[in-house]
């Protein structure tokens, strides 16, 4: 019989992680804890880092109810926010599902990239549209510590009505953060 070592080493990561959380649990009684098993070679390390981000939004319950009202509000596959610096997801909601799990972490490097293109050239980057003959995506910074992403399959949304709702929700969301 052939035993692949990638599964066996991540069978031993599990149980490794597995016993040393019980341990940190039992350790940090009557609190309660959350523990991630992460890595830097994969997407694990930035999905641990958004979700301790959204633990640290006050509102966060309410901020989720009224993206999934603004995304129905506006017809969006998708509406997600993103802490301005780290481009962390702050919070989202999905109407339609996506196959790649790993994609918040793909447009946030891309967009840090992007920004980062922007600052050499001495300019601030606000907003970016993409689109194609799949999807539309709009990022436009939002509050004063977020971007938003509005993302619709519709080619009969038009880009100027997607703007106007951003910025119409604008005041609306800086109350809820």
């Amino acid at each position: 019989a052939v035993v692949s070592t990638q599964s066996t080493g991540k069978a031993q990561r599990d149980e490794l992680f597995q016993a040393r959380k019980q341990e940190l649990e039992h350790l940090s009684k009557p609190l309660q804890i959350s523990c991630f098993a992460t890595s830097i070679w994969d997407e694990t390390l930035y999905n641990a880092w958004s979700t301790i981000m959204s633990l640290l939004i006050p509102n966060s319950l309410i901020l989720k109810r009224n993206l999934k009202k603004f995304a129905d509000h506006i017809d969006a596959d998708e509406v997600l926010l993103f802490e301005k610096a780290t481009f962390l997801v702050v919070a989202h909601h999905m109407r339609k599902q996506h196959s790649d799990p790993n994609r918040f972490e793909k447009i946030s490097n891309i967009i840090k990239q992007f920004k980062l293109s922007c600052n050499k050239m001495q300019s601030n980057f606000t907003s970016i549209e993409i689109r194609n003959s799949s999807f539309a995506a709009y990022i436009e910074l939002f509050t004063s510590n977020m971007y938003i992403m509005v993302v619709t399959s519709d080619p009969a949304v038009c880009s100027d009505a997607v703007k106007m709702n951003i910025n119409t929700a604008k005041q609306f969301f800086k109350e809820c953060v």
